[in-house]
């Protein structure tokens, strides 16, 4: 047993009962659940990524339940964030894939099926999500604890409990809210300043370099330190400063599949769009594979350990305590059923038991891989459509090899992709929020039934939006360029088409086993290889930050948790602020104001802008902020300790 395990006491002890899996969690957590699945949905089809939903959906929670309705009960307010973050784990994995079912209908190949299809196709992946990954919370969340950190879950954690405390410590947490909020707002609101800066050097062609000076991402880079930070960042620099400028180097006047440009006429960003993400998805998914091999014992173990609590359950239940006891496996197995025969014989999913049985399979390779890389990078670095893309290539030629081609194989293919990217979207998010549950003391059978709860209710919301979306403006339009989407079709049509860049893919691919031969952890490399270098940039920013307070000398080690303890949770609130904005910005986007958006009126960058350099002077004091609330914060570290 890991010394974490036995040594670890939840907030809320385990023989404490406090209200839980409440009417007004439950009410509460649907609410938000459909609000940021529906706003996901959108931010994710214009600009390709999501935000997190869980740390908002806390703080949403604490505000109505704490200052509104007068109730002290961090475990509700943990229930509500568990079930409203399903919205975003389902939009992140419907978003990614389904739009590619829309596009084919609009060129003529084939329907759209009906919103029930759409809708029940995205709550079964959400329910399989749920049951791959209960078995392996005792092996994540609970043994591995202090080993994995979960910055996301972590984060959550600290800003309930700090909610619960009140003091200096909610001071810290809502400062980081407040702090990032604004900022968010006038760089991604009224874009005072771009949240991305880049540029590319001309005399070493095909290379670039640059920053998303965002509040999360310094956030995360702090909490999940200069080591991870490091290894994603490394990737990046392989990526854009070694990849991409060979490519231009020997590519010349070459026209090469992806793209139909030469190479010589192709800027940074188009060398990455359709060269690198094929290299990094190759990459993500071998180390995705052995990430899972290696894990395999402990997997046995913990599904050993499962089947051997249920067989003797009745010796079991009174030595398990309410903060040990997970769903039990009886009801997982009926809703892994149900899950499975609606994909199968429901009449207008083109699902049937051979699709089923890779569903199964990929589903849980990337329910375990999601799992186990979310405690890593954390959930807004989960690299879905990386895992989806790598689902589809093996699915798409499993089916063209079985005859199944044409327009019916293709949208059998993107289904199948649907599903698995739901359920690794899906476990990566319910790690995180067992992980919340874990340090609060919340009871995890409870948050597995609101994980259940929160399926149901956004997958039926997200079906609605996307015919909506598509209505109004259609996938693959200006103002919904649905670029993951896109590049899965793409992915399925070039297999369909015998002409997929199989090359990049297993350069990727051996790129990840040398890192692995080298001893350091492929996942976060591979994860930097895939992901712009601006992304890796800005967590690397906030892991030197930590780096520097790691480094610096204190008089005591208590001085010195008081520091670090201090830069993570302002760094917590961070990360709720910006995920809280997003949302919000995510909604101005669509609320119209005469020929206009309201998203559209505030920005003035058309008017005034201080441009990127502004922007990484506005980012610069940001990091010093996490200074400021860290080292700087008279609550963790004063000359007074000092004399102590």
């Amino acid at each position: 047993m890991n010394n974490n395990e036995s040594e670890f006491k939840p907030f809320v002890p385990a023989d404490k009962v406090m209200p839980e899996f409440t009417v007004t969690s439950i009410i509460l957590g649907i609410i938000l659940a459909i609000v940021f699945g529906g706003a996901n949905a959108y931010l994710g089809l214009r600009v390709g990524l999501t935000v997190s939903a869980s740390i908002p959906a806390a703080v949403i929670s604490m505000g109505v339940i704490r200052m509104i309705m007068k109730k002290e009960s961090i475990l509700e307010n943990n229930m509500v964030q568990t079930i409203g973050s399903a919205g975003e784990s389902l939009a992140a994995g419907a978003i990614f894939t389904l739009p590619a079912v829309f596009m084919w209908a609009n060129e003529g190949a084939g329907e759209v099926p009906g919103y029930l299809t759409i809708a029940l196709v995205c709550i079964c992946g959400g329910l399989l999500g749920i049951c791959f990954m209960i078995p392996l919370r005792k092996a994540l969340i609970v043994k591995e604890h202090g080993v994995l950190p979960y910055p996301e879950g972590t984060a959550c954690a600290e800003v309930l409990i700090a909610g619960e405390e009140g003091g200096a410590a909610a001071g810290t947490v809502f400062a980081g809210l407040g702090i990032a909020a604004l900022y968010k707002f006038i760089a991604d609101g009224i874009k005072l300043f771009p949240s991305e800066v880049d540029w590319a050097f001309k005399k070493y062609d095909g290379s670039g370099v640059g920053m998303d000076v965002l509040p999360a991402l310094a956030g995360v880079g702090y909490i999940v330190g200069p080591t991870i930070s490091a290894y994603m960042f490394a990737g990046g620099i392989v990526a854009w400063f070694m990849l991409m400028p060979l490519i231009k180097e020997f590519g010349g006047s070459m026209v090469m599949f992806p793209s139909d440009v030469p190479i010589s006429e192709m800027d940074t960003w188009s060398l990455w769009g359709s060269y690198i993400r094929y290299i990094g998805a190759g990459a993500v998914a071998t180390a995705g594979m052995i990430s899972l091999i290696k894990s395999l014992p402990l997997i046995v173990k913990t599904f050993g350990e499962n089947i051997k609590s249920l067989k003797n359950r009745d010796g079991m239940a009174g030595t398990l305590d309410r903060t040990g006891k997970d769903l039990d496996l009886k009801y997982v197995g009926v809703l892994l059923i149900i899950a499975l025969a609606i994909l199968i014989f429901w009449p207008t999913i083109p699902i049937g038991f051979g699709p089923a049985l890779l569903i199964v399979v990929f589903g849980f390779f990337f329910a375990t891989v999601s799992s186990r890389m979310v405690g890593i990078v954390g959930s807004s670095n989960n690299p879905v459509s990386g895992m989806a893309i790598a689902t589809l290539l093996f699915s798409t030629i499993i089916l063209k090899a079985t005859g199944n081609t044409g327009s019916a194989g293709m949208v059998t293919a993107i289904m199948i992709g649907t599903v698995i990217c739901i359920i690794a979207a899906m476990a990566g998010d319910m790690s995180q929020d067992l992980k919340t549950g874990y340090i609060v003391g919340a009871t995890p059978y409870r948050q597995q039934y609101g994980e259940v709860i929160g399926s149901v209710a956004s997958g039926l919301a997200i079906a609605g939006v996307l015919y909506l979306l598509n209505a109004a403006w259609g996938f693959g339009s200006q103002e919904l360029p649905a670029p993951q989407a896109t590049l899965m079709k793409m992915v399925i049509e070039g297999v369909m088409d015998a002409n997929l860049p199989w090359g990049l893919v297993f350069v990727g691919a051996f790129f990840a086993i040398v890192i692995e031969i080298l001893n350091i952890p492929a996942m976060p490399v591979a994860i930097g290889l895939y992901l712009p270098i601006h992304l890796s940039a800005g967590l690397m920013a906030g892991g030197l930050v930590r780096l520097f307070l790691d480094k610096k000398k204190f008089d005591n080690e208590a001085d010195r948790e008081k520091v670090i303890s201090s830069g993570v949770i302002y760094s917590s609130g961070m990360i709720a602020g910006e995920g809280l904005v997003g949302i919000l910005l995510a909604a101005l986007a669509i609320i119209p104001v005469g020929s206009s958006t309201l998203g559209e009126v505030i920005d003035i960058s058309g008017s005034f802008s201080i441009g990127q350099i502004g922007g990484l002077v506005a980012f610069a004091l940001l990091l010093l902020s996490i200074l400021k609330f860290s080292l700087w914060n008279k609550h963790a570290y004063t000359k007074k300790d000092e004399k102590k």
